[in-house]
């Protein structure tokens, strides 16, 4: 059985990409996908984290995104894999609460599961570059 954590990020991937999509409003589309009561209170709470942490850091997410994986402009990059990659990044660089190779790890897993067949190729390519970098520079992106 999955863990709670990976339960919470599977459900804030969800909002964020179904926001990304449609536009609609964050806070609604979240207690949409918690309304069923089979998250626990401790993961409920992690996903609201995850998307308001990246919905208010989406423009800094966004920009070291682009700058990570220049070949693919963020109007065309899949969904999916932008909103995996903001959901990775929140973690290893603004939220801190989990090692970077776990957040890593867990995102290869969403991609695995939500994406296409090489997206955690990708996903796993961009977190690489991003870590591998000084992370000061890269939180403060040209």
């Amino acid at each position: 059985m999955p863990s709670l954590r990976r339960l919470a990020r599977t459900v804030a991937l969800q909002t964020l990409f179904e926001v990304d999509a449609t536009q609609h409003d964050a806070d609604e589309v979240l207690a949409r996908h918690v309304e069923d009561g089979t998250l626990e209170e401790g993961a409920v709470k992690f996903a609201k984290q995850l998307v308001k942490g990246v919905i208010g850091n989406l423009d800094k997410l966004d920009k070291i995104i682009s700058s990570n994986a220049p070949n693919w402009p963020m109007d065309q990059m899949a969904k999916i894999d932008k909103n995996i990659l903001r959901l990775a990044i929140f973690e290893i660089l603004f939220n801190n609460e989990v090692p970077v190779k776990a957040a890593i790890n867990e995102a290869i897993e969403l991609a695995k599961s939500f994406g296409s067949d090489s997206s955690s190729r990708f996903v796993n390519g961009v977190l690489g570059t991003i870590v591998s970098k000084d992370i000061r520079n890269t939180m403060n992106p040209v």
